[in-house]
């Protein structure tokens, strides 16, 4: 199945050059002069070689014929990360080393996809966004909250975003699994 450049996401996996590829960082450039293109920072499955390439924004990559199951993320046991399957409740681990990019954005009880290749789980697909909960993050001066910028946060997982001054210690935010920015405040 073909795919623009545009419309690839982190934890896919594409075919190229022969080889299996998992999509590790993606980022859209608009330049001032000349079309945009898609950045993709790629990572050899199989070998584990690790590779930068650009693509026109309507480029096609070829997506891997890749079985997905449905699972959902347990617990972490040392480098072991153990998924359930919703429809067997057969467990599965994954070594972190093959969900690094991802393990920031895990949390009990996520649904996810389990990509299969030739029987062999090879990686996740994360939902769009997740909702996390901010830990630590500055509080505010009265009087601060008229600059557009944001705050440095630290959410439940660990990852570090850029937050909207009014949110606080215990809210809960929706950030998106594919650039890792905040999206929004969530009940």
């Amino acid at each position: 199945m073909k795919i623009s450049a545009y419309e690839s996401r982190v934890g896919n996996l594409i075919e190229m050059d022969g080889s299996l590829w998992r999509i590790l960082r993606k980022s859209h450039v608009k330049p001032g002069k000349g079309g945009a293109f898609v950045q993709l920072e790629l990572k050899n499955v199989t070998v584990g070689t690790k590779r930068n390439d650009r693509f026109r924004s309507e480029e096609k990559l070829e997506k891997a014929h890749v079985d997905f199951r449905s699972m959902q993320y347990l617990y972490l046991d040392n480098d072991m990360y153990c998924f359930m399957d919703l429809d067997t409740y057969d467990q599965l681990e994954l070594h972190a080393d093959d969900i690094s990019d991802q393990i920031e954005y895990l949390i009990p009880d996520l649904e996810v996809q389990i990509n299969m290749y030739n029987g062999s789980p090879i990686g996740i697909e994360l939902p769009d966004s997740v909702v996390l909960e901010v830990v630590e993050t500055e509080s505010v001066v009265k009087g601060q909250t008229a600059s557009g910028s944001g705050k440095p946060a630290v959410l439940e997982t660990g990852i570090r975003v850029s937050v909207p001054t009014f949110i606080n210690v215990g809210d809960r935010v929706r950030v998106s699994t594919d650039s890792g920015q905040y999206l929004e405040r969530s009940n």
